[in-house]
């Protein structure tokens, strides 16, 4: 499922219209981004928890040359489901 679409599915399960439904989609992603940049986390009760995780630097190879470099540390968004979602998917 694309962003269209997803617009498309909000649109029709909430009642809005797509324009509605884009913003609501927009603002979320954006807040999303917003709260994680931020170094802080999101916990959606049933669904998931959206979380910045560290990297630790680490020893890698080029895999043209096979030469040792070092990947330097990073910080990654993470997303965590709850048991709840695991359970839907799983059809428990």
């Amino acid at each position: 499922m694309n962003k269209t679409e997803l617009v498309e599915k909000v649109a029709a399960s909430a009642g809005l219209t797509k324009t509605q439904a884009e913003a609501a989609v927009n603002a979320f992603v954006e807040t999303v981004t917003d709260v994680l940049k931020a170094g802080d986390k999101i916990t959606l009760k049933g669904f998931g928890t959206f979380e910045v995780r560290a990297r630790d630097a680490r020893t890698g190879r080029n895999p043209r040359t096979g030469e040792t470099m070092t990947i330097a540390a990073s910080k990654a968004p993470a997303f965590k489901a709850s048991s709840a979602l695991k359970n839907v998917v799983n059809g428990k």
